[in-house]
């Protein structure tokens, strides 16, 4: 009986921590997102100037992000305005990252 506890609680861990990869995943696809969204107003003019909040959250962002878009930065050049570079990575974090999510839940 002891060894069926400690395989349910052994799996009941596993799961929490697959879940919690998952969210960490999630999350980390949608600063990607909020990021690009967030450049692209900002080189419109959009942003409004001197905006203590707006800039502390790009500058958020763009430290939580930029280091992992510049690894794809340096292998896929851009065509012309367009950069795939997030597009890539976002493919490969959620491509790795549901591999690894679908491992430690087992």
């Amino acid at each position: 009986m002891s060894a069926l506890v400690e395989t349910v609680a052994l799996a009941s861990v596993r799961t929490q921590i697959a879940d919690f990869l998952s969210a960490l995943i999630t999350v980390y696809t949608i600063m990607i997102f909020a990021y690009i969204l967030l450049s692209l107003v900002q080189a419109a003019g959009v942003r409004i100037p001197y905006n203590r909040g707006v800039s502390l959250v790009i500058g958020f962002l763009g430290d939580a992000v930029e280091p992992y878009l510049a690894f794809f930065r340096r292998f896929i050049p851009p065509l012309g305005p367009l950069d795939l570079s997030p597009l890539v990575g976002i493919i490969l974090l959620q491509v790795v990252g549901g591999l690894v999510v679908r491992l430690v839940a087992g």
